[in-house]
């Protein structure tokens, strides 16, 4: 029996949505993310260390050929570092990809929140909660209850799933 738009099916649906996104979006987000902040450290770190080893080996270039040649190499190097950090918006790339796991743990907390409030009446419509979720995740209604039929089998057969509840990142 539906009350405010809520079922017992729709509550099963919408746990096996937070499993999908616990399992696959916030968890590929988190883990590019924090490559993505390891690569931005090592470029921050190796660009003006590249660069400092040009200026240093710059004033010993009548001294040698070798000198010579570490102080162009390590100058270019140094270049293309900070043109790929800074050009490549490496930065950028690790806040989004932090930001969007973010976005995964709000949807998540909203989900888990709404299903806790034991009160179907103090509860937003359960039809209109849904389909803001679709539209978050930039899937029809019809896509999101698949997912959710999709997750809950895969649990049960414990077989894997490859499927991210979000398609738009």
């Amino acid at each position: 029996m539906a009350k405010n738009g809520w079922s017992e099916e729709l509550e099963v649906e919408m746990r096996d949505i937070i499993e999908v996104v616990k399992r696959k979006d916030i968890k590929d987000y988190a883990r590019l993310g924090n490559l993505m902040l390891k690569i931005n450290k090592i470029l921050a770190i190796s660009g003006p260390l590249l660069t400092g080893i040009a200026a240093i080996g710059s004033t010993f270039v009548g001294n040698g050929s070798w000198a010579a040649i570490i102080a162009v190499a390590a100058g270019a190097l140094g270049s293309a570092v900070n043109a790929f950090e800074h050009g490549g918006q490496v930065g950028m790339v690790f806040e989004m990809y932090r930001n969007n796991a973010g976005f995964f743990r709000l949807l998540e907390e909203s989900i888990e929140g709404t299903l806790e409030e034991k009160d179907l009446e103090k509860r937003e419509n359960g039809e209109l909660f849904e389909m803001k979720l679709a539209l978050k995740f930039g899937r029809s209604l019809s896509q999101l209850k698949e997912l959710a039929r999709k997750s809950a089998y895969s649990r049960k057969e414990g077989t894997s799933f490859d499927e991210f509840a979000s398609k738009l990142f």
